[in-house]
């Protein structure tokens, strides 16, 4: 799922390939989105991109042209005015640039450029768990963001520590937006790990150590920041984590992280790192971590696999299926070759000269007929009787059975 970082990145790829784009026309909703149409049409407007937290918010500025040169409009005799659209990325949005022979699969907003040839800058959702809302603004209930509000995130936290929210698991409380606007799963396990916290540790009970913490007048700025970059604590991760994976550099903001993505795999320590331990807090989200979970960890709570184990587990399954598959094969040939083969007796007295001439004659036919190989012949012999197939050998047993019988025959 997309988070803060991916979010900021967003907003700043739009901001770069929209530079020196004029757009046209009306904007294009896809006919399976839910979500509302944008009523904005204008001959000329320009694409500008905002992040702040978990949002993105697009302005669409009519402009006009004054000597070859682009200048917003005032919206007055007729033209649109401005228009704010903010969007919530859900599991999969991103947004791409793209030529309009080649518009992604699963983009559900589009917006036109007027230069030839045309582009067109796409919203792209394939899992559609995305949204967006015209004219609408930041929500309120969301807090100050962790990334470009830094100071205000962390007042805002530190002044509602008697809130009922912070009785819950930090893990738990690390994911609500009203506080901690732009951290998601990944961001919250590492921020926990480089900390050594357990996940389900009481909230305030981490966050009271914030309190003893904050600077004071006398300290000069730059040691503030080298007071917070040596011994962060947990708000200050909150900061500087989002931070790094942004100057990671990359288009980056992709679920699958397509591009840069060994880059970040390198970055994390524990968030779906093998040899980690997982569990599932009480919203259903998995938390990845290590050493104890906490005292407030769920009684019972089953432990998911992560990728990389589901990943590991379906190739040893393949690797099974494979060999299975193989060991039946060569059963398989096995069997149809011991078909083919002539029935040779085993050793043990014959009953008489003649079947024993008459099994070695049949040998002796047979193996020519297995070189040539002849289908005719083949089915010749399936249709001798069952009187030529060989004689089975007499064990000494029956040999001896035999002998007391012709015995008592003759004696009477």
């Amino acid at each position: 799922m997309p988070e803060g970082p991916e979010l900021h990145m967003a907003s700043r790829f739009v901001n770069r390939v929209c530079c020196g784009l004029v757009f046209s026309g009306s904007v294009e909703k896809s006919a399976v989105s839910k979500n509302m149409e944008v009523p904005f049409q204008c001959e000329a407007y320009i694409i500008s991109a905002q992040s702040r937290g978990k949002e993105v918010r697009l302005t669409l500025t009519p402009v006009k042209e004054e000597d070859g040169s682009h200048s917003a409009t005032d919206g007055k005799a007729g033209s649109p005015g401005q228009m704010d659209i903010i969007f919530r990325f859900g599991m999969s949005g991103s947004f791409e640039l793209a030529a309009v022979e080649e518009i992604p699969k699963h983009a559900h907003l589009r917006f036109l450029t007027r230069q030839c040839p045309r582009q067109v800058l796409c919203f792209v959702d394939p899992r559609r768990f995305g949204s967006w809302a015209v004219n609408g603004s930041w929500q309120p209930a969301r807090g100050p963001c962790v990334m470009l509000e830094y100071e205000m995130f962390r007042q805002n936290v530190l002044s509602h520590l008697s809130d009922n929210a912070f009785n819950k698991p930090i893990c738990e409380v690390l994911l609500n937006q009203k506080y901690f606007n732009g951290i998601g799963n990944y961001l919250r396990a590492e921020i926990l790990h480089r900390l050594k916290v357990p996940p389900f540790e009481r909230a305030r009970t981490v966050l009271e150590a914030s309190l003893h913490k904050e600077p004071t007048d006398e300290l000069t700025l730059s040691k503030k920041v080298k007071m917070k970059l040596e011994n962060p604590d947990i708000l200050e991760l909150c900061h500087l984590l989002p931070m790094e994976v942004i100057n990671l550099g990359g288009k980056g903001y992709n679920s699958d992280r397509t591009d840069g993505s060994s880059a970040f795999a390198a970055w994390l320590r524990c968030y779906d790192v093998s040899g980690m331990q997982t569990l599932r807090d009480a919203n259903g989200r998995t938390i990845w971590f290590q050493g104890i979970p906490g005292p407030m960890a769920p009684k019972g709570s089953r432990t998911p696999k992560s990728k990389s184990q589901k990943k590991t587990k379906l190739e040893e399954d393949e690797k099974h299926s494979v060999a299975t598959e193989g060991h039946t094969a060569k059963k398989r040939k096995r069997k149809v070759e011991q078909q083919r083969s002539p029935a040779v007796p085993e050793d043990g007295p014959q009953r008489n000269g003649q079947n024993t001439k008459a099994a070695t004659g049949e040998q002796e036919a047979e193996r020519p007929e297995e070189a040539q190989g002849t289908r005719r012949r083949s089915a010749r012999n399936r249709r001798k009787p069952a009187a030529e197939s060989l004689p089975m050998s007499e064990t000494p047993a029956e040999s001896g059975r035999r002998k007391t019988r012709a015995m008592k025959s003759r004696n009477k």
